[in-house]
């Protein structure tokens, strides 16, 4: 009767690790597919020929139309700079500089993947039409507080993430890539 117990017990203990480690992999999966720098996270091979089999799941779970290796990569912030999750009743600030890309765009959606911009407003930035400093670095503004220059105005209540998507862009070939110049995002209240 000992033996079966410590059986089944054994049974549990591999089926929660295992399921628990597959719940990580697909979720966060920084030790498997993914690459984090800073607030940003991105899954390099998503838009590969052959993706790995974590990324490959963590595709389909999301269900997301990826960018082509050649077309360029999506990177997402769900947290600030500080590691707090991102919400929509506090004001942020995104400092620095993007990659290398010919173009690129910042859209602020919630967990549905739908557009948390104010309805009647652009749903984001994007490269070309955006005020930068004459070193070329840009301050970005998103919130429901009235921001100078560069500011996206939120609507509605809850999180929201941070998609930046870069078209063209050589980040991770390792031809001139420099992922330090993933800007941060920094909560300047609620």
């Amino acid at each position: 009767m000992r033996s079966l117990a410590n059986l089944l017990l054994m049974l549990v203990i591999a089926l929660a690790v295992g399921f628990g480690l597959s719940y990580y992999a697909l979720s966060d999966g920084r030790l498997v597919g993914a690459y984090q720098s800073g607030p940003w996270t991105t899954w390099v091979k998503a838009g590969s020929p052959a993706p790995d089999p974590y990324t490959r799941a963590f595709i389909t779970r999301n269900a997301a139309l990826q960018l082509g290796q050649a077309e360029g990569l999506q990177l997402v912030a769900t947290a600030d700079s500080d590691g707090q999750r991102l919400d929509r009743a506090c004001n942020y600030r995104i400092d620095g500089r993007t990659p290398t890309a010919t173009f690129w765009t910042l859209v602020p959606v919630g967990d549905d993947g739908s557009s948390v911009a104010r309805p009647d407003g652009p749903p984001g930035y994007h490269s070309t039409r955006i005020s930068r400093a004459n070193d070329g670095s840009m301050q970005l503004h998103i919130g429901k507080q009235l921001r100078p220059l560069n500011w996206l105005e939120t609507a509605g209540d809850g999180p929201f993430s941070l998609i930046l998507s870069l078209y063209d862009t050589v980040l991770f070939t390792g031809v001139g890539s420099n992922e330090s110049a993933l800007p941060s995002i920094i909560r300047e209240g609620c």
